[in-house]
Parts: structure tokens; C-alpha cells; sequence
């Protein structure tokens, strides 16, 4: 709300402004007018995708819309679900202004009569056979429920269905898009004739090496090898591309995060002293929990070791036969446990079931029993009887399959308390059931456990002492950087520099900052801001040192790197070189290895479609001769020398193999399309600017 509220303030400023760029428009360039105008309004773009500029209303009315569509099939509206929603509502607006336009652009169309077919024909699009809505009791695509949704879209008066609709119907028409583009990429990526024979004569020929490797010379630096600053401008030049980067900001932040101070520790001890002898004697655990604990009672029954994530002292009681523990201190947390029952229990149960629904459930239950019990067969009778046709884990109809605590339909707890093969009837929200446990693991010693947990927290006088020393820093900096800088001084506070994106939401472990980074992107150079509150827990005073805008970062920030570069590849040539030298002459291996100083090692039949050896030596193995030295030759970490013993050549690696290989790597290629497609459309996603 603040965001929106901060565009409404700004949008009528922006109003005034075009009113009086309106009267200057009889004096100035019209060009540079349009430019003006362009610059307020991509202000409070969502993106840009294509040279179609996507504003934050339109994408909002959008996001309404997908929401619709989620809430139409039951989804909350949790945090993850809404950015869920933001990412789909982002992907349509890719698809419908860049992906389509591409795919057509590369000659692909999907029309009418492919559109009805894949509603409607023998080859059903998939966002319509795997979509629940239009499948049946069996989980099978059903015509017949796709025909009566779209009666009731129709007569639908508040148009929700008919939203839902037209996404379906956009939904199937991209993904048949996207299936003609993938097919057309795969085709197009696959390997040529004599690629193909290349690879399959590599996969079938294997060579015998031995080789020795010189490490290049590591953290020392050599004083002859000199990299210049022409050569370093040089290689920016050339490798501009290499340095793109998203607009940026350099900070520094100071954090000072409320904690319980040693009173609120000590007041949340005598809380738990208090509360003990209660604990230990009460006959309403519940209700006694629910008013004095962090957590509410449960029905799980624990196994030795289950109860260590809670605490592992307070484990390492209950499991030593202790009916209660003592109180047990971890960091600014009290803990205490009572075993309220103990039992011999399996970890899982194989459970069958057969549902039946209707008024003669409970009568038809009873005779399924007795049917059971004389030798019915289970899968057949689930076959005949049971509303549940899905079920069926071992093969077998009516099998539930495996289940634990944890992996349980509710209802079915008493599972582990049934005696093996023999069925008996149980009632839940979906129905009546006839249970069959037909296997167990074995029955291990569990607990039921109630657990008193409490944590200090800060008071409000401790939280007051926190705020004051953030205030304390936000006032001695005056809103500038160099008063940051002698408010650290001052303070001895720890400083944390940081270079943010508009994408930023989290500072190291303090995640929902992202109200710091507005700050960051709303102000200018050299400012320092006031109190920034984050989770009314963490009070945040920041710096901003450096805007960084969108483009290539400036070569004397990457010239450190580019150095390190060049000095590294010349200190590889330099010592591809020395090894040349000092094995001059040499007629072996072996000699080759004494002036190197260094071990000979050997492989035997290394293929030379090898992908888990270093390529480098892939290479120099397949061009030198039998017998003969080869090298020097630069890997990652040294310089090769290396004797081919033997080459043998086989047919275990066929021209499938070299195709499926193809194949993957196509589809692997495949996968960056968006991406590359995102960048020649020149696409702008500002989205982290509103969310």
C-alpha cells in the first residue's frame, strides 16, 4: 500500500508537469518533448517487453485476473501463491508479445481447425487432459465434463467461469506454440552427417596414455609478467558484452536487531518456574498448554532421536525413562516435557481400503466384512464396491499403499493399532471404509509427549533501548554519507557494505527488507537515510554511496579482473614455454618427467568421447601419434606432456548413441530460447520495483 500510495502522490506531481510541458510545446523540440514524457512514464512501468511498454495498472488488472482463476480452484492467497500468480501473469505477457510473435516470425502458425482439435479431437492438448476440472471419478480426461463446463460458462452470470475459460483456451493455444518451436529447434539443432560420424569414431576409439602434468606456479606472483593498462582497456573493448549489468546501488548499512535483554531472559525463567509444577501435575495438559506454551499439544507418537530437533537434552530424557524432565535452558528458550502415554508401535502400516458412500454404506460395510473374512478376494470387491477406482499402490485395487504419522489420511490413525489381516469398518469425511491392514514394520517403543516451551522476549523498555540507539546513529549521520561515516566512528558500530538490485528483499539473514531497498533506489548519492524498521524487530540506518544505472560497468570498476586475466593467461604461456625449455631434447617420457620433477600417471582406455576428462587432454590425445611424445599443452591446472601407447578402435558407441547425445544437448540448448528471445526483444522486467 505504501508503493501505491507513493505513485498516486507522484503521479499527480507528474500531472502538473505534463500541463506545463503542454505550454512549452510551442517553444521546444517536439522530439525532445516526447523523450521527457518517456522518461516520467517508464518510471512506473511494470517492464518492457518488445518496445510494448507494460504499465503497473495493466499488469495489476492482470494479476486480478489470475487471482480470479486461482481462487476459482481453491488456492489461498498466501505470499508464495501471490508471487506465483505474478510470475504467471508476467509469462502470458511474454508469450503474447514476444514468444507468439517470434514463433510466427519463424513461420509457425496455429489456426482454427488445430484450435478445435486440440479442444476437441483425438489428440487432446495436454493443458486440457491434465487440467482436474475436466477429468473424471478416475482421474481420465472426460469430454463429457468439458462439455458441461462450457454449458456452464454460458450461463455463468458473474463471468468467473468464462475467465477461466478464455485461460484455458490461451493456455492450450501457447503451449501448442511452444511445442512447434521446441520441435522446429530440436530439428534444426541436430548434428550433420559427418558430425555424426565424427562422434560415433570418437565414442569407439579408446587410447591407452601416459602423461605428466607441471601445475601451473600458484599464489606467487611473477615480476616479469606485466599486464599494461592499454592492454587492460584493450580487452574491455573487445569483450564489452562481457560486462552488462542491472542497475545498482553501493551501500553500507548499520543494523541494530532487538533482542531480549538479561531481564527479559530472567522474567521469561520465572515464567517458566512458575509455570512448571502446573505442568507436571495438571489432568488438562490442552487447555494448559494453549495458555501457557509456544506449543500446543499433539497426538504424535515419538521414537528415540524424534524429539531432538525440539531439543536434544530434553530427548535424551523422555527416551531414558524420565516420566517428566527438568526444565532445560537452550539460548533465550525454556523447555520441560511430560510423557502423557507410552506404546509399542510400528513406523508404517500397508493399508487397503474399499469407500463406499450413500445411505446402505454403513449395512453394505458390515456384509463386505464378513464376505472378507470367509476369503473374499479385496481387489476384486474394491473393484465391484468402492467409489475410490484410483487407489491402487501395489498393483492392486483398493491399495492405499504405505503409511506413516506423517503420510496419513485423516481418519485412519487407529491403522497401526489394527490387527494384521483382518478388516474391519471405519468412518471418515469421505465415507465409510472397509480397512484392511495387511502388513507392518516392527513395533518400536513410542511416546506421546507434551511439550512446555517458552521464549524470552524483548520488552517494550528493551525495545525502546534499541530504537534510542538507532536514533542515537541516524542522528549523528544528518542524512549524509559522511556523517555515516563518523556516526561509525562514534559508535564502533559494524558497517556492512552491500551492492543491492531493485530485486533485493533480503540483508543477510533479516529477510522482508525490501523497504530498504527503496530507500536506496529513491534517493541520491551520498545521502544517508533515517530509521528504516524491518519486522518491527530489526531498526535498519543505510548509506548510499554509488547509483550504478543499467548498462556496461565502467572499466576502472572490472579493471582488477580483467588484470587477473590477462596476468593469468600470460603466466600460462609463460610456463607452456619453461616446460618447452626444459624438456628440449628429451627422447622419453620418463625423462620428460625427472626435469619436470614431477610423477608419470596413466590411463587406460580413455575414450576420446570422453566428457568427465579435462578436454585439453582429450584433444592431445587424439591428435598425437603412437609412441611418440606430444606437447607441451596448456590444461586448466598445468601444462601436458603426454605418449600415446596404443589406440584401439571398437563398436560398442553406435550412431543412436551419437544421436540421443545430439538430442540432448538440442534440448539442453533449448532451454535458454526465453532468454536469448528476453534479450534481442530487449526486455525490461522492473517488476521487483512494485512487489
Amino acid at each position: 500500500m505504501a508503493v501505491l500510495e507513493k505513485i498516486r502522490i507522484n503521479f499527480g506531481i507528474t500531472i502538473s508537469v505534463i500541463i506545463a510541458l503542454a505550454l512549452l510545446s510551442f517553444i521546444i523540440d517536439p522530439g525532445t518533448l516526447e523523450s521527457a514524457l518517456n522518461s516520467m512514464s517508464s518510471k512506473y512501468d511494470v517492464g518492457q517487453i518488445a518496445g510494448k511498454s507494460i504499465s503497473y495498472t495493466d499488469f495489476q488488472a492482470d494479476i486480478d485476473r489470475f487471482t480470479t482463476i486461482n481462487e476459482l480452484l481453491g488456492a489461498g492467497r498466501d505470499e508464495e501463491t501471490q508471487k506465483q500468480i505474478r510470475n504467471a501473469a508476467w509469462q502470458e505477457l511474454l508469450d503474447k508479445y514476444m514468444f507468439v510473435k517470434n514463433a510466427r516470425e519463424a513461420g509457425i502458425t496455429v489456426g482454427e481447425d488445430e484450435m478445435l482439435s486440440l479442444m476437441s479431437g483425438e489428440y487432446v492438448s495436454p493443458a486440457l487432459a491434465q487440467n482436474p476440472v475436466f477429468m473424471d471419478e478416475n482421474g481420465l480426461f472426460s469430454p463429457e465434463r468439458l462439455k458441461a463446463f462450457i454449458q456452464n460458462v454460458e450461463t455463468d452470470d458473474s463471468g468467473q467461469l468464462r475467465t477461466y475459460w478464455n485461460y484455458v483456451q490461451n493456455t492450450v493455444h501457447n503451449q501448442q506454440y511452444y511445442a512447434k518451436y521446441g520441435a522446429l529447434f530440436t530439428a534444426s539443432g541436430s548434428d550433420n552427417a559427418l558430425q555424426l560420424a565424427q562422434a560415433v569414431q570418437d565414442g569407439n576409439t579408446t587410447a591407452d596414455v601416459d602423461y605428466v602434468m607441471a601445475y601451473f606456479p600458484m599464489g606467487q606472483n611473477d615480476s616479469t609478467i606485466t599486464v599494461s593498462d592499454d592492454e587492460v582497456r584493450a580487452y574491455y573493448k573487445r569483450h564489452k558484452s562481457f560486462f552488462k549489468q542491472k542497475a545498482n546501488r553501493e551501500i553500507e548499512y548499520v543494523v541494530f536487531e532487538v533482542v531480549p535483554s538479561p531481564a527479559d531472559i530472567a522474567a521469561a525463567s520465572d515464567a517458566m518456574t512458575e509455570a512448571y509444577d502446573e505442568f507436571a501435575t495438571t489432568d488438562n495438559m490442552r487447555a494448559f498448554l494453549v495458555k501457557n506454551s509456544e506449543r500446543s499439544l499433539d497426538n504424535y507418537w515419538y521414537k528415540a532421536g524424534e524429539l531432538a530437533p525440539v531439543n536434544s537434552e530434553i530427548d535424551a530424557q523422555i527416551f531414558a525413562g524420565n516420566k517428566l524432565t527438568q526444565i532445560v535452558t537452550a539460548g533465550n528458550s525454556f523447555f520441560a516435557a511430560r510423557e502423557m502415554a507410552d506404546k509399542m508401535l510400528p513406523d508404517s502400516a500397508f493399508v487397503k481400503h474399499i469407500l463406499l458412500q450413500g445411505d446402505n454404506a454403513a449395512r453394505t460395510a458390515d456384509s463386505l466384512v464378513t464376505v472378507i473374512k470367509k476369503g473374499g478376494n479385496f481387489s476384486n470387491l474394491a473393484a465391484a464396491y468402492s467409489v475410490d477406482q484410483a487407489s491402487a499402490a501395489d498393483g492392486e485395487l483398493g491399495s492405499l499403499g504405505w503409511m506413516t504419522q506423517t503420510y496419513m489420511i485423516q481418519g485412519f490413525e487407529n491403522i497401526f493399532d489394527a490387527k494384521v489381516n483382518e478388516p474391519y469398518v471405519l468412518n471418515t469425511q469421505y465415507g465409510t471404509h472397509v480397512v484392511l491392514v495387511s502388513q507392518k514394520t516392527r513395533p518400536v517403543a513410542k511416546k506421546q509427549v507434551a511439550i512446555l516451551e517458552k521464549t524470552a522476549l524483548a520488552s517494550k523498555e528493551t525495545f525502546n533501548e534499541y530504537y534510542a540507539q538507532a536514533n542515537t546513529f541516524a542522528t549523528l549521520a544528518g542524512g549524509t554519507v559522511d556523517g555515516y561515516r563518523k556516526a561509525l566512528d562514534s559508535t564502533k558500530v559494524y558497517s556492512h557494505p552491500a551492492t543491492i538490485t531493485e530485486a533485493t528483499s533480503a540483508y543477510g539473514a533479516i529477510d522482508n527488507a525490501k523497504e530498504v531497498t527503496r530507500w536506496a533506489f529513491d534517493s541520491k548519492a551520498g545521502k544517508a537515510s533515517n530509521i528504516i524498521t524491518v519486522d518491527n524487530n530489526y531498526f535498519f540506518v543505510a548509506a548510499l554511496k554509488e547509483i550504478n544505472k543499467e548498462g556496461y560497468t565502467p572499466v576502472n570498476k572490472v579493471a582488477y579482473q580483467i588484470y587477473d586475466r590477462l596476468y593469468t593467461e600470460k603466466m600460462q604461456e609463460a610456463a607452456e614455454k619453461s616446460v618447452r625449455e626444459k624438456i628440449a631434447g628429451a627422447a622419453t617420457l620418463d625423462e620428460v618427467a625427472d626435469r619436470l620433477g614431477v610423477t608419470i600417471e596413466h590411463r587406460d582406455a580413455l575414450s576420446l568421447g570422453s566428457t568427465s576428462v579435462e578436454p585439453t587432454l582429450v584433444g592431445a590425445v587424439a591428435a598425437a601419434r603412437e609412441g611418440e611424445l606430444f606437447g607441451p599443452v596448456n590444461g586448466i591446472m598445468g601444462t601436458y606432456v603426454l605418449r600415446v601407447a596404443g589406440k584401439e578402435t571398437g563398436t560398442f558407441y553406435s550412431e543412436a548413441d551419437a544421436r540421443n547425445l545430439a538430442t540432448q544437448k538440442a534440448q539442453y540448448l533449448s532451454q535458454m530460447i526465453l532468454s536469448v528471445m528476453q534479450e534481442y526483444d530487449n526486455v525490461k522486467d522492473n517488476r521487483e520495483r512494485f512487489f
